[in-house]
């Protein structure tokens, strides 16, 4: 009987002191809460934004904004200031990496559930009007826990060692110590080498040019993200859209020339442009033919990806109402681009060529 007491007493004990551990992780992860899955952050911490898988969709629905920059990796190093001082607002980034439509509207019917919104900057990147018209979180291995609003499987991010070891030390720190800049979220310029050394080092050129693809090719593609685009601003006529398709470098033009893709995307573009032109709550920019940025190399770190200073820089030129496209021009204007991309493949990387620049994909 003592031994089945003293085993009993045991058991009870241990039992309990599973449950004080348990509630005292869990309540440490609830009160800190990193990724912004159950409240702002509060008691002076600060909102340290690093991981947009894990952050963005937290954010969105428990943050204070009236304001999105919605777009891909491309968005990331805007300062969120720069659109509170030129609009007058209070925005939040919206971000998934690639950009593709679905997701980006995955994210902004998140942000709608709980806020009005007044504007909305978004970058339309070429790709994403030809990807599939399907989000893509649960297939690239996203946390669904912080997606789905299901709280049983919450455990997974209250049990979570790495969030209670590595991410609330990583919160605190850059909420109490040091200068972080909560408006630089998800920014990741800091580390990086913006130059043409390093911007042709990444860049693997087609040895050979495939002829030109009709130019319909993406057509079924891109009226399904029509689709999904203009019915949140349809949707949302209170809301103000902005929308630009951004300045890849002269690389990239080259790039799809030399796949026979060019003449699809401007095709697409001009789709997708038409369809939103049709809505008096939205502006179109296009920055893609902006030839002092995108055949200076310095401003790159890739193909794609530019410094903030052209983050800026476009924004600055959308507030003066400099490379807007209107149902006027936009035609014009789209082809305007196609024309550079010409300029781009015919006279600019010959010279390129003739110096031994290029790094060529040999694997064709």
């Amino acid at each position: 009987m003592e031994r089945e007491n003293i085993a009993k007493n045991f058991i009870k004990k241990f039992l309990t002191a599973v449950l004080v551990v348990a509630i005292l992780f869990s309540g440490t992860v609830i009160f800190f809460d990193p990724f912004y899955h159950y409240h702002k952050p509060w008691c002076g911490l600060k909102e340290v934004l690093n991981d947009k898988e894990y952050q963005c969709i937290g954010t969105l629905r428990n943050f204070d904004y009236n304001a999105l920059i919605v777009g891909s990796s491309v968005m990331e190093n805007n300062n969120n200031a720069w659109y509170d001082e030129a609009y007058g607002v209070k925005s939040i980034k919206a971000i998934r990496s690639y950009g593709a439509t679905a997701d980006l509207c995955y994210l902004v019917d998140a942000a709608y559930e709980e806020h009005d919104i007044d504007y909305i900057f978004y970058n339309i990147d070429p790709s994403s009007l030809i990807a599939d018209a399907e989000t893509t979180y649960e297939a690239s291995g996203c946390p669904m826990y912080l997606y789905d609003k299901n709280p049983i499987n919450d455990v997974k991010y209250l049990f979570n060692k790495d969030v209670l070891f590595e991410k609330i030390p990583y919160q605190v720190a850059n909420s109490f110590m040091g200068d972080y800049d909560e408006g630089l979220s998800y920014n990741w310029a800091k580390w990086k080498e913006f130059s043409a050394d390093m911007t042709l080092g990444l860049y693997y050129r087609k040895k050979n040019v495939v002829p030109m693809m009709e130019k319909n090719v993406y057509e079924d593609k891109v009226q399904k993200n029509i689709e999904l685009l203009t019915k949140e601003v349809k949707e949302h006529p209170d809301t103000k859209f902005i929308f630009f398709y951004p300045a890849y470098s002269m690389l990239w033009w080259d790039g799809v020339y030399r796949t026979g893709e060019r003449d699809a995307f401007i095709n697409s573009e001009i789709m997708m442009t038409k369809e939103l032109l049709k809505y008096d709550n939205v502006r179109v920019f296009c920055f893609q033919n902006e030839e002092d940025v995108v055949t200076n190399l310095d401003n790159y770190m890739d193909s794609i990806h530019f410094s903030p200073e052209i983050n800026k820089l476009m924004l600055e030129k959308m507030l003066q109402g400099q490379n807007e496209l209107t149902t006027e021009n936009y035609v014009n204007k789209l082809n305007e681009v196609k024309d550079f991309s010409d300029k781009v493949v015919k006279t600019i990387m010959p010279t390129y060529e003739e110096k031994g620049l290029f790094i060529y994909d040999l694997t064709e």
